[in-house]
């Protein structure tokens, strides 16, 4: 007499610690390989693609050992996928003729996909000014649309969240965020380092027709301002005195800093110094090696 089988299974622990929802979500969440096609920047992306060093290095590896890392994503109604991360990663494969890239597709709401995507580029090794402020003011205003309702409270509430899965701190973050009322014009020349931070921060308090005036007359001087320089418009400026004349007239005010300088192009140096130094590691050697020169034409004229 032969035992009948019994269909009873004992249950998984996945079975007992979670639910169908969950456990239908796992299967659903899986690397695929997808079609670039498919694939289409995130809207409103606040991080730029570039042909530098960091993106040759990124496509050299991919051809080296394919696209491991995979993207993250989520689907669309219309159909494709909205890229979280991956964005040089997708760039990268087009460089290469790659048809497809591994990717994580992942169900999202608006404000979890801009605060998904944004903590996974501030990740990066290299990173604008610009990137950075834009990426924090979407975050932060993803943040908001969650907890705390209204007012002062929800800023700072929101901006203390943000500190927190940082490294810059709450009034950082929202000194980054200024630079966004900035125009385009003098935002880039922050990213090119030719405007520095501080007083980048102080000019984003200027009206917009003040920062076109103050643009031109930084172009007349050949100079930027300095911080207490940036400190004095801002106040004239808040004070609804400041005007095209004042402007013109603080630009052309002699600063030390700005006297008898030399200045040369990044892309002119670059060659002669190895991959990734940066600009205060080229002043250095330079400084070294004009020392070195000095001493060398000393010990010649003293032969002589």
């Amino acid at each position: 007499m032969t035992k009948q089988k019994s269909d009873f299974t004992l249950p998984t622990l996945d079975d007992l610690f979670t639910t169908q929802a969950e456990r239908d979500d796992a299967k659903l969440e899986c690397v695929q390989n997808i079609p670039l096609f498919k694939l289409h920047p995130f809207k409103d992306h606040p991080f730029k693609v570039q042909n530098n060093e960091e993106m040759e290095r990124m496509i050299e590896s991919i051809r080296k050992v394919g696209a491991i890392t995979p993207a993250l994503a989520r689907p669309l109604p219309d159909g494709g996928y909205e890229l979280i991360s991956g964005h040089r990663r997708l760039a990268a494969c087009q460089v290469l003729g790659i048809e497809t890239m591994p990717v994580i597709v992942r169900e999202m709401s608006d404000d979890k996909a801009v605060i998904a995507m944004v903590d996974a580029n501030l990740q990066r090794e290299t990173i604008l000014s610009s990137e950075k402020a834009f990426a924090y003011k979407m975050k932060l205003e993803a943040i908001k649309h969650q907890g705390v309702t209204s007012g002062q409270l929800v800023q700072k509430w929101s901006r203390d969240k943000m500190a927190d899965e940082s490294s810059d701190s709450g009034r950082q973050i929202q000194r980054y965020i200024r630079l966004t009322y900035l125009i385009p014009e003098l935002l880039s020349m922050v990213d090119e380092n030719k405007i520095a931070f501080n007083p980048a921060v102080e000019i984003s308090y200027l009206e917009q027709s003040e920062q076109r005036v103050l643009l031109d007359a930084m172009e007349l001087n050949d100079c930027t301002p300095s911080h207490a320089q940036s400190i004095r418009l801002k106040k004239l400026s808040q004070e609804g005195v400041l005007d095209d004349q004042m402007i013109y007239a603080v630009m052309s005010e002699e600063k030390p800093n700005q006297q008898e300088q030399i200045k040369f192009k990044r892309e002119d140096l670059k060659k002669y110094f190895p991959a990734g130094y940066t600009d205060e590691q080229m002043r250095r050697d330079i400084i070294k090696g004009l020392e070195l020169l000095k001493r060398q034409r000393e010990r010649n004229r003293d032969a002589r």
